[in-house]
């Protein structure tokens, strides 16, 4: 099963994509893990080296996708 991780901070933005991109995937398909930076900090590191630069952003088979714009991950780590 492929994997897709959803990182987030928490916002509006950023749970409102979250719910969209949870119902759009094919479960039978990718495996999803939502991870919010904000209660996991320890995970910034690993969204930075995937390539993600802002959240909301999905990390689907290993390729950075960012999904409107709700924080930078700079901003996320200034609260973290």
């Amino acid at each position: 099963m492929n994997k897709a991780v959803f990182f987030h901070a928490g916002c509006p933005v950023c749970v409102a994509a979250e719910h969209q991109v949870i119902d759009a995937l094919d479960s039978r398909r990718y495996e999803v893990e939502i991870v919010h930076l904000g209660e996991n900090p320890e995970r910034i590191a690993e969204a930075e080296q995937a390539g993600i630069q802002s959240v909301p952003a999905l990390l689907l088979d290993g390729a950075s996708f960012h999904i409107n714009f709700g924080a930078s991950l700079a901003d996320v780590k200034g609260g973290a």
